[in-house]
């Protein structure tokens, strides 16, 4: 296969800028006129997948969509029904998306699959792209990784969009069946790990001038939403008879920033309602959103315990209650250590760095999904100010190269040792 200017392709450069306009192809596949959105089971996902599997398809796989709707490619070996590495990410993103966060991911992974076209290895490698880890339409996160792992729950089906459209009538609108959906599940034994590439979505490998990092674990997360019920009254009413539910907002949202910070944690408010929603009306209900992610559960819990407290003598004192609803909950993921190490190895062949640089990720990912099902590792790539989810996420063409020849180079490492018979060398 030639790159964009006709040139070989394994070239590291020019895989790099296939990557890129790869990136900037799918980019075009949105339902946002100005901006990016791909949501899960739309025209979009449809599209995306579709191109990606061509891509895959022309990278010598054989591939399939899943009864979810990820789009999946496998290299197989001589071995009968060899167990696989699985190398991916997602395609779907946020509203006004940037054009690498998880795509990056799946696009380096069908490159690397296609240098190990001659190579012979102790396994099969797969590549996936996960049609669900946003949760936007849905607002459930890792549809797509949780049903592949073999925890989907029947439930979610009945999940519905802004719309009222249930997540069962899109499945059969995208051409699935919603009752197999939990056949996506890979059978135990058939994967030896999960590899995933991303960019950081943090400022750390840019502040070091380093363009790879080594991810050691992603954070425990849990997402509530928290409503403050006062009473309803008059903009004339005087402040002594107020009950007004969004200064109680207001005060939380402070008091949460004050704790998170003072406990090392990261916490997020981004989400406000407030009824009857009227200028000249004190609020007599307000709610709004809580993001809460810390290194593991202990401390993310600890870090809520505080702010639960505070949020109780705020109400308290205003004369209000409030109610508290978990919409989201995931443990801390930690990366399998034979696959991490199989990761290092790679950076610090593509990079000559003796220690590369290792981080904890914030945010989640598929990864935290898979390891219901396999160990995992990932692999960081350096993305200009630490910016993603946004239109400005930028990563440059040198560091994409080096991101493939370094994940090249992990799949190597690890055959080697599990030819080996290294033990501790997958999952």
């Amino acid at each position: 296969m030639l790159g964009p200017d006709g040139t070989p392709a394994l070239d590291p450069q020019h895989a790099a800028l296939r990557v890129l306009a790869r990136a900037d192809q799918l980019a075009t596949l949105s339902s946002m006129h100005q901006g990016i959105e791909r949501v899960f089971l739309s025209p979009e996902h449809a599209a995306a997948h579709a191109l990606a599997g061509d891509w895959m398809e022309q990278a010598g796989m054989t591939t399939w969509r899943d009864e979810v709707g990820n789009q999946c490619g496998r290299r197989a070996v001589d071995v009968p029904d060899a167990p696989a590495l699985l190398i991916g990410s997602h395609l779907d993103s946020v509203p006004d998306a940037g054009r690498y966060d998880g795509i990056l991911g799946v696009l380096i992974a069908i490159e690397v699959a296609e240098r190990l076209a001659e190579v012979e290895l102790p396994f099969a490698v797969e590549v996936v792209a996960f049609g669900d880890e946003e949760g936007t339409r849905f607002g459930t996160t890792l549809l797509g990784s949780r049903a592949l792992a073999g925890t989907w729950q029947p439930e979610w089906t009945e999940l519905h969009d802004q719309d009222g459209i249930t997540l069962g009538e899109a499945a059969q609108d995208f051409g699935l069946d919603p009752e197999r959906i939990a056949l996506a599940a890979r059978a135990p034994g058939s994967l030896i790990g999960y590899l995933e590439v991303h960019i950081e979505q943090g400022p750390k490998l840019e502040q070091q001038n380093r363009p790879l990092g080594v991810v050691t674990g992603i954070a425990a997360a849990e997402r509530r939403l928290i409503r403050f019920i006062g009473e309803s009254r008059h903009a004339a009413t005087p402040w002594e008879l107020r009950q007004d539910a969004l200064l109680a907002a207001a005060e939380a949202i402070v008091a949460i920033e004050r704790i998170a910070r003072e406990q090392r944690s990261n916490a997020t408010v981004g989400h406000i309602r407030v009824e009857p929603d009227a200028v000249n009306v004190v609020a007599g209900m307000a709610e709004i959103s809580l993001d809460l992610r810390d290194v593991n559960e202990k401390e993310r819990d600890e870090v809520w315990s505080a702010i639960r407290s505070e949020l109780q003598s705020i109400c308290l004192g205003r004369g209000i209650d409030f109610e508290v609803e978990s919409v989201h909950r995931a443990n801390a993921a930690v990366c399998d250590p034979g696959l991490k190490s199989a990761i290092t190895a790679g950076i610090r062949s593509a990079t000559g760095e003796e220690r590369p640089m290792e981080l904890l990720s914030v945010a989640g990912h598929d990864a935290m999904a898979v390891a219901a099902a396999t160990g995992i590792a990932m692999m960081f790539v350096r993305c200009a100010g630490g910016i993603s989810h946004s239109p400005d996420e930028s990563v440059t063409a040198e560091d994409v190269a080096v991101a493939i020849d370094a994940m090249h180079a992990a799949v190597l490492e690890l055959a080697m040792r599990v030819a080996a018979g290294d033990p501790d060398a997958a999952a």
